[in-house]
């Protein structure tokens, strides 16, 4: 797949699905060569690379967990090493474990650390060798960081958290080498995973002022906005899309 000279690349974790995929789709649309990752559903990203594809554009799809560092880093070289350059790292692969405070276990703490966590910092070192100045990091985040909506899910909030503060403090960090880093809070998006039609919605939509859940299209127009130049001076900042859920 040739490149040309001006031609941006972008790097999305988790982008098989989704909220991932979506942004994957928009950035592709927008004119940006996509690298997805997927852990376990080849077939899905697949569909993905083929319909961006089939629109015109440039994708490629890799195998990685984001919860293992080394396969994070992986995926970046592997972007690196076909299409020669990386300006745009979106942070999007992400999973939530919920359980009780007594009855949590380590494994699914230390794994919902790694992949929500860790996978995120794992992503921007890999990045930052071969980010230039314009260069775009985009964390999706939750608006549970900030308003811990249902039972059972503190870790899953407190894993949130930490991406928004983490954001803060490389954004002080990124900023004189040219490079912004920001965090979209998604609140109840339509997704195989949280169907919009669902049991769980239909009690959840009665909170929301938008009577309704979002699409990852909506979310995806934010992030293709802050990948772009026009948002050079928004940075650190944690943007909610959640229909004023915690309005």
């Amino acid at each position: 797949m040739s490149l040309k000279s001006n031609e941006k690349v972008a790097l999305v974790t988790g982008g098989a699905r989704g909220i991932g995929a979506d942004i994957a789709k928009r950035l592709a649309a927008d004119g940006t060569t996509v690298v997805i990752t997927y852990s376990a559903s080849k077939v899905k990203a697949e569909e993905v690379v083929d319909a961006i594809t089939k629109a015109g554009g440039k994708a490629l799809s890799v195998q990685a967990d984001s919860g293992k560092a080394a396969e994070v880093k992986a995926a970046v070289g592997k972007t690196i090493d076909v299409f020669g350059r990386l300006d745009v790292l979106v942070n999007n692969a992400g999973i939530a474990i919920g359980g009780t405070p007594d009855d949590y276990t380590e494994a699914d703490f230390d794994r919902m650390v790694d992949v929500n966590i860790k996978g995120v910092f794992a992503g921007v070192q890999a990045a930052l060798p071969h980010l230039k100045s314009g260069g775009r990091i985009i964390n999706i985040g939750s608006c549970m960081s900030d308003y811990a909506a249902f039972p059972n899910m503190a870790v899953y909030t407190m894993t949130k958290s930490a991406v928004a503060g983490l954001t803060r403090g490389l954004a002080r960090d990124l900023a004189p080498r040219g490079i912004t880093i920001n965090n979209v809070q998604p609140g109840p998006i339509d997704t195989d995973m949280n169907p919009a039609d669902g049991e769980f919605a239909q009690a959840l939509k009665g909170t929301l002022p938008t009577g309704r859940y979002g699409t990852g299209s909506e979310v995806a127009a934010l992030v293709a906005f802050l990948a772009g130049a026009e948002s050079s001076y928004i940075n650190g900042a944690s943007i909610l899309v959640d229909g004023g859920l915690i309005a």
